[in-house]
């Protein structure tokens, strides 16, 4: 009997993993039936889906560009012809990840952890003066040692991974409103509804002074990024922007410098038997950003390039909780936001 490596559990690395993953069975992941159906699957590349497209005279934002799934798009999306401005914490590192990619391509400095720095990013990219085709807000930071970690009063994943590209995303909005298409996709997680707190956003404790783990701070802000692209979804109904959010798949990269050893051993046990590859990680990203058949689609999740509704557990469909993130993100980063005003 042959075995397909993503069903199969190395029992050395990815049983440490084994009650985490036991205790999602009560989930239910259905296929998005208004939705097209892609062709594409959890072992197709980015490279795959973007087959044949011409990209040329389109502008793609990609944060996170220096490595894994945020390089591979940024390559992928360079290759087809788009020019593609890459961020990073450092301008070096952006630098470099620029000069490896065949193709027109950007380098600029985006920490999402400081307020200001992300206003002069879009700022920068402002420059430009030219439409943006696709917003990836793909970079993502994981804690490790369960030590809790605060910026300005709210917990650091929440702050970096929602909050830093929240701002990012309102900054640009015009200029996504100024291309034909403008396509706003969030890299979340399936973590968002399997790690999340029970009670979904914890809006009394965004510090997360009452209860802290590493993971469940991780599923909370990427249930935050999931939340998000659904209120941008109905807020951006009429217009020519959608916003959807997508679980990359489960992949080795560097989201896992800052677990222990024993931690980072297990999870690359796991990826190497029921992961995916890089290239392989970046197809959905890709596929969201750039398929003609999801031209008119906003406000879904995808997985393995293919919308799904999650049921069962967690609020990945919640809209009155997705509205109330918005309200509660729009206070807590006012002085850094712009006002929108769509044009005649």
């Amino acid at each position: 009997m042959t075995v397909n490596r993503r069903h199969f559990l190395h029992a050395a690395g990815a049983g440490l993993l084994l009650p985490q993953l036991s205790a999602c069975s009560d989930i239910e992941k259905l296929p998005a039936s208004d939705v097209p159906t892609s062709v594409f699957n959890a072992d197709s590349t980015a490279e795959d889906v973007t087959s044949g497209l011409d990209l040329r005279g389109k502008l793609a934002v990609v944060t996170g560009c220096t490595a894994g799934i945020g390089f591979e798009t940024m390559r992928v999306l360079a290759m087809r012809g788009a020019f593609v401005v890459g961020t990073s914490r450092s301008i070096d590192r952006a630098k470099e990840a620029c000069s490896q990619v065949n193709g027109l391509t950007m380098p600029v400095r985006l920490d999402l952890g400081d307020f200001d720095i992300v206003a002069q990013c879009a700022d920068v990219i402002r420059t430009l003066q030219q439409p943006i085709d696709m917003l990836i807000c793909n970079a993502g930071y994981r804690g490790g040692g369960n030590e809790r970690q605060l910026i300005n009063g709210i917990e650091k994943h929440f702050v970096i991974n929602h909050l830093g590209h929240f701002i990012l995303v309102n900054r640009l909005m015009d200029r996504l409103y100024r291309s034909s298409q403008g396509r706003i996709v969030t890299v979340s997680s399936r973590a968002a509804y399997r790690d999340a707190p029970e009670e979904g956003i914890l809006f009394d404790d965004l510090g997360m002074a009452k209860t802290y783990r590493d993971a469940l701070a991780y599923g909370h802000s990427k249930l935050a990024n999931a939340l998000f692209s659904l209120q941008l979804g109905q807020l951006l109904r009429g217009t020519r922007i959608t916003s959807n959010a997508l679980h990359p798949g489960v992949i080795k990269t560097e989201l896992d410098r800052n677990l222990s050893a024993v931690s980072r051993f297990a999870w690359g046990a796991y990826v190497k038997f029921s992961g995916k590859t890089i290239e392989e990680g970046a197809a959905t990203t890709c596929h969201v950003a750039t398929s003609e058949d999801l031209g008119n689609i906003s406000g879904r999740y995808f997985e393995d390039c293919n919308a799904f509704t999650i049921k069962g557990k967690g609020h990945m469909q919640n809209l009155a909780m997705a509205e109330k993130l918005v309200q509660t993100s729009i206070d807590l980063t006012a002085d850094w936001l712009v006002e929108f005003k769509e044009s005649k």
